[in-house]
């Protein structure tokens, strides 16, 4: 006897709910050959058009892609109580509600699937929820904002300014009219607190996650930090530190050899480190309606093929200050043409522990700079001996101090 189809609920008709629909009907016989059930949908809600009620009680599946928080919490929460499978591309009801949506799936024995909502078609919730789970996470760091990405590699490509980056973003649909969430942070924070959700087992909430983005990079930093042999990325890092753990967004210097210093363009990556399985890193297009709706689309094959209900405990985290995190740092100083200017900027980095592994001196009169690169140290330290070097009298600007991941894998 032949199964009755897969009803799915599909909730939101915009950009990407039409891209999944379209792509529902076109795969409908490939899954079904797969899966042995035939997807299809049992009604679609939009403002104008639909009743939840009626598509709830109609569906297997609920697939949410309204976006924002209100209404799509209020029918996120009603499908998982109701046992109904729940599939999203919502990052910030995820990262603002996850653990009431986490408890809400656990109660009606039922799955939450979310692949969509941080990386777009790179898999990264599947391999760290699936092929992964066994392994102890220790690190998840990655390029979750396909928007700054682009920016960053234009600025670093054509030697363009911030604005004229972005201008350029917007003019071929990588960046929104409003882009703000993107180049300030936000949007990647929100996606790093459901990594580290996921990595960490524990809960992480937007409110978790510190974050700073690119709008005061400048094609400055980008030209001299090449001396040094450093690419410009904006991160989002998830680390397990002192029995704790630090989960930030911030722009950051890599070193030619990290894995993530090549991805370029609107791409996505994200690189998981752990004793058992050493580094590995995923890589892809992290935006668009049609790669958005694949991945949603391959949640639901995911949740058509396993019956299992979602166990994601709720412990908190230990959250270490930031200003105890340990990194390495660029630092830009424009300074006055004069002697001794080093050996005054040296002593004040020396009197806070501050030890520097590389200087470049540039230009003269007004056009004198020193660039810096530190060794690992405290934040809180080295945020101390720059406020101390910006009282200095030979500084003709406020310091400019970008972080920097040493870490390189050379194969």
């Amino acid at each position: 006897m032949t199964a009755g189809p897969f009803r799915v609920g599909l909730l939101g008709h915009g950009t990407v709910g039409s891209a999944f629909a379209a792509l529902l009907s076109e795969r409908a016989d490939a899954i079904e050959s797969a899966a042995g059930r035939r997807p299809e949908l049992s009604g679609v809600l939009t403002r104008s058009r639909g009743a939840f009620d009626e598509i709830l009680a109609s569906s297997d599946a609920i697939v949410e892609l309204i976006g924002g928080i209100d209404p799509a919490r209020e029918y996120a929460l009603r499908a998982l109580e109701a046992g109904k499978p729940l599939v999203t591309a919502n990052k910030q009801l995820l990262s603002q509600h996850g653990d009431e949506l986490f408890a809400a799936a656990r109660t009606g024995r039922t799955q939450l699937r979310y692949e969509a909502a941080v990386a777009g078609v790179v898999p990264v919730v599947r391999v760290m929820r699936e092929s992964f789970a066994g392994a102890h996470i220790e690190k998840v760091h990655g390029i979750v904002n396909g928007t700054t990405n682009y920016i960053l590699t234009e600025m670093a490509r054509t030697g363009a300014s911030y604005a004229g980056a972005l201008a350029r973003a917007q003019e071929l649909g990588y960046a929104e009219a409003d882009p703000t969430e993107d180049v300030n942070g936000k949007d990647a924070a929100a996606k790093m607190a459901i990594l580290a959700r996921l990595a960490f087992h524990a809960s992480v909430q937007l409110e978790d996650v510190p974050f700073d983005g690119i709008e005061e990079i400048t094609p400055d930093d980008l030209d001299y930090a090449k001396e040094f042999g450093l690419v410009l990325k904006l991160l989002g890092v998830a680390e397990r530190l002192d029995g704790g753990a630090s989960v930030r967004v911030y722009p950051c210097f890599l070193y030619g050899g990290h894995p993530l210093a090549a991805v370029g363009g609107p791409f996505n990556a994200v690189t998981l480190e752990s004793q058992a399985i050493t580094e590995v890193t995923l890589s892809g297009p992290g935006a668009g309606g049609p790669q958005t709706a694949s991945a949603v689309l391959g949640d639901v094959v995911s949740v058509m093929s396993s019956p299992g209900m979602e166990l994601e405990p709720a412990q908190r985290l230990r959250f270490v200050p930031e200003q105890d995190v340990e990194s390495a740092f660029y630092l830009h100083l424009e300074v006055q043409d004069a002697p001794g200017v080093l050996a005054r900027v040296a002593h004040v980095l020396g009197e806070n522990g501050v030890s520097v592994k590389s200087v470049v001196q540039k230009g003269m009169g007004e056009n004198a700079r020193l660039v810096m690169v530190m060794h690992r140290v405290a934040e809180g330290r080295f945020r101390h001996a720059v406020d101390a070097i910006s009282k200095l009298d030979l500084m003709r600007a406020p310091p400019r101090s970008i972080r920097v991941i040493e870490e390189e894998f050379v194969g």
